[in-house]
């Protein structure tokens, strides 16, 4: 009876709505940023470590200047090199994208551990909160969605940003007829190789304030394990769970967080089952759905769901194709 009341609470219920929205956020930043990398046709697995790196650099850097928004530039600057590293190796010098992101995102996690051992533990700037006037004080909602830090609303603004990039701008229309076809989009006029560059170079700069937000904000402070391993991958598979839609990537971020959220809870309730139990259940979730996203694109289970609508309906709704030049590594002598 004493669990139930805890769930039901109001003040419970907007606390637990607001902690996933600002859980969420770098995650968001990241799915966002490797989206519009991925829509143009390269492949970055670099961010986990980049993304190490950069809460490392952001963090040293704001403890150093006393400004968060040098350290936020910072962490931003780290993702966006890191990802100019993949563009050049793959699309100037036709090595895999798939071979330099693994390397990169090795190299950088150790790097990031190394570099910034000594300001482990150390006390350090964080963003503060930033209520909205007058919103705040709606009951229910101002506690749950206008009491965050510029971190959360930020991230909130970049999907809403991505999505009218993507599909209500020019340039967006051009990043997607690159990524699916560059030599089309060569022969149309347009310089394929510099758009695959710099929208790589925007990713890595989203994926960047990512690892900022997380040691500035989310996760305030720096140290070993930082909180942020293993992000980069989850931000990767939710662009294939979303089918690299802006929209349900997000969704899909934001799912994720939700299931942390709930681990975090049910772990309270339930404290006889293994805390690991709780913690590695978003996990397989997010394979499972992987798997049932793929399997609905088998005839047999067409067929299946065919009787059953609302199945048919779900397996539309998560069906995706990726962006056909995805992972194609552009040959040097290609004049794209």
């Amino acid at each position: 009876m004493e669990a139930e009341q805890i769930v039901v609470s109001d003040g419970h219920v907007s606390l637990f709505v607001a902690s996933l929205l600002a859980g969420a956020a770098p995650l968001v930043l990241a799915a966002m940023g490797e989206t519009l990398t991925e829509k143009a046709g390269i492949i970055n697995l670099s961010l986990d470590g980049t993304i190490l790196l950069a809460a490392m650099a952001s963090f040293i850097t704001a403890l150093k200047t006393q400004s968060l928004i040098v350290g936020f530039g910072v962490g931003a600057l780290t993702g966006a090199m890191a990802a100019a590293v993949v563009a050049f190796m793959s699309l100037h010098l036709g090595q895999s994208q798939v071979a330099v992101g693994f390397v990169i995102t090795l190299m950088t996690k150790d790097l990031a551990y190394f570099l910034g051992n000594a300001y482990a533990r150390l006390p350090g700037p964080q963003v503060p909160t930033m209520p909205v006037p007058w919103l705040k004080d709606i009951p229910g909602l101002g506690p749950a969605l206008f009491q965050h830090t510029a971190v959360t609303y930020g991230a909130v603004l970049c999907l809403a940003a991505t999505w009218i990039f993507l599909y209500r701008s020019r340039l967006g229309l051009v990043l997607r007829a690159v990524g699916e076809n560059p030599q089309a989009a060569y022969a149309r006029g347009i310089h394929a190789r510099r758009v695959q560059f710099g929208v790589t170079v925007l990713g890595g700069l989203l994926v960047g304030l990512a690892g900022a937000a997380f040691s500035l904000s989310v996760k305030p402070g720096w140290g070993r394990p930082q909180g942020a391993e293993g992000i980069g991958w989850i931000a990767l598979a939710l662009v294939i769970f979303g089918g690299w839609h802006p929209l349900k990537v997000a969704l899909g971020a934001y799912l994720f967080a939700l299931l942390q959220m709930l681990g975090i809870t049910l772990q309270g309730l339930w404290p006889s089952i293994p805390s690991q139990v709780f913690q590695t259940a978003p996990f397989p979730f997010m394979i499972f759905t992987l798997v049932f996203m793929h399997l609905g694109e088998r005839p047999e289970m067409e067929r299946w769901a065919a009787t059953r609508p609302w199945v048919g309906r779900l397996l539309r709704s998560l069906r995706a194709r990726a962006p056909q030049a995805l992972g194609r590594p552009a040959l040097p002598e290609n004049p794209l």
